[in-house]
């Protein structure tokens, strides 16, 4: 913003039109005749912490609590819960903070080597925290064997989305096109966004024509002398399925990662064909189909692929923020986007695509997407635009701690340290009661 603007819209003008993330704006004090002008600091996008930290929040409150009451919990295969809003509000805060940090790009060869390096950084850290290495609460034991390391995970699927975005911010923006108009706005983005959509049409492809043929799994049956591996196989033979036995996305899994190297406790298991208990884990019902014992990735290579499509639309948020400088100019775009993709995640359900958090389903990404929006939308008008700060001065310190917060807490580091001290007997601890 000029000098010269700020000193005739005055005071009340200013507040409303300052970017909170522009670190080039400057304040003028009048003085007389004299102007004296200070350069601002660059400032903390509060609501983007609290959105941050109310995500890692909720990300505990489903995991303690889902044990309790499985409605909390994930949903089994198809459906929406509270849980599976979760990772759709991780991958589109990562996408709102792409856009802030890489607004001005002074060197792309060294911004790509630093998100090469953040994203092999926070792979390896996915790996330590899911990959099997710490065993779990109500466990004092660690150790991985690494014929049997879980590849994917939740922080690996944010190293993917962060790569893939953050690239396409680098690399396929046109930075030379003012934004004055909607039809710049999409001139200079088109090309990032021709790429999120080539890389749905790859999930889609795969998805729905690969050929998914007749497979076989083994495990360990607990019922007999010296754990014999049981084989049992599983009948496909099909196209564009979508159900736990026989989708592309755990073929493509199987085919590359192994299945010693996939999630062996997937969400199907609480299916009413493979739980008593359901929506709960329990005993395999006497009917049972095969497959309830096979394992499966909720954060595998295909399904990757959509998850990312979550960070192009925060990325699409974050341009908003960094282009547009009043609030009601945020504020309307960001509520139009958020519900034009809630409108059109339901009508690809009623169309026939299902919601599914384990697929991460086209109807899943635009239905969580829309609700991210909304969710931060919300956050902006509170924190940044009212200013009631004090109520979420905790989540907003979680959200600026948020990676050491998920590692102790939602991985449960924090509670195994707590847990290694007890009373004459491992089971005599602040944790858990045998």
């Amino acid at each position: 913003m000029s000098t010269e603007n700020q000193i005739h819209d005055g005071a009340i003008a200013e507040e409303e039109r300052r970017p909170l993330i522009d670190s080039s704006i400057l304040i003028v004090h009048q003085n007389g005749e004299d102007e004296t002008i200070i350069p601002v600091p660059n400032q903390r996008l509060v609501s983007l912490d609290v959105f941050r930290g109310l995500t890692v929040a909720l990300m505990i409150l489903v995991d303690d609590v889902g044990r309790a009451f499985p409605s909390l919990n994930h949903s089994p295969w198809f459906g929406v819960t509270l849980a599976d809003f979760v990772m759709p509000f991780f991958l589109f805060g990562v996408g709102v903070s792409i856009a802030l940090v890489f607004k001005k790009v002074s060197s792309k060869p060294n911004a790509t080597k630093k998100v090469i390096l953040r994203t092999i950084k926070l792979f390896l850290l996915g790996l330590l925290l899911q990959g099997g290495y710490f065993h779990g609460r109500g466990n004092l034991t660690y150790g991985l064997d690494l014929s049997k390391i879980r590849w994917f995970g939740v922080l690996q699927r944010i190293s993917i989305g962060y790569f893939l975005a953050s690239m396409s911010e680098i690399w396929l923006v046109n930075n030379n096109i003012l934004v004055d108009s909607p039809a710049a706005f999409v001139r200079k983005y088109s090309i990032q966004w021709i790429f999120s959509i080539l890389l749905g049409s790859v999930y889609l492809c795969l998805l729905y024509g690969l050929y998914v043929p007749n497979w076989k799994f083994g495990y360990s049956n607990l019922l007999w002398s010296g754990h014999v591996s049981t084989i049992q196989n599983v009948h496909c033979e099909t196209r564009g399925s979508l159900d736990p036995p026989c989708n592309a996305v755990g073929f493509i899994d199987r085919l590359i990662l192994g299945e010693d190297h996939m999630y062996q406790r997937p969400v199907y298991r609480r299916t009413k064909e493979c739980s008593v208990n359901s929506p709960d884990y329990g005993p395999l019902p006497p009917d049972s189909p095969g497959w309830c014992l096979a394992p499966f990735d909720p954060e595998g290579i295909l399904s990757s692929l959509m998850a990312a499509i979550t960070c192009f639309v925060g990325l699409q948020f974050g341009h908003i923020l960094v282009i547009f400088q009043a609030h009601k100019q945020r504020v309307l775009l960001w509520s139009v986007f958020s519900f034009s993709l809630l409108v059109v995640g339901y009508i690809l359900e009623i169309l026939g695509i299902p919601l599914s958090k384990a697929l991460y389903t086209l109807s899943f990404m635009f239905i969580t997407a829309g609700a991210s929006g909304l969710v931060l939308t919300a956050i902006y008008y509170i924190v940044d635009i009212e200013r009631l700060r004090k109520p979420t001065v905790l989540l907003q310190w979680m959200g600026m701690n948020a990676l050491i917060v998920y590692a102790l807490a939602a991985c449960d580091i924090f509670p195994a340290i707590i847990q290694g001290f007890y009373w004459r007997s491992p089971e005599n601890n602040l944790i858990i009661k045998h």
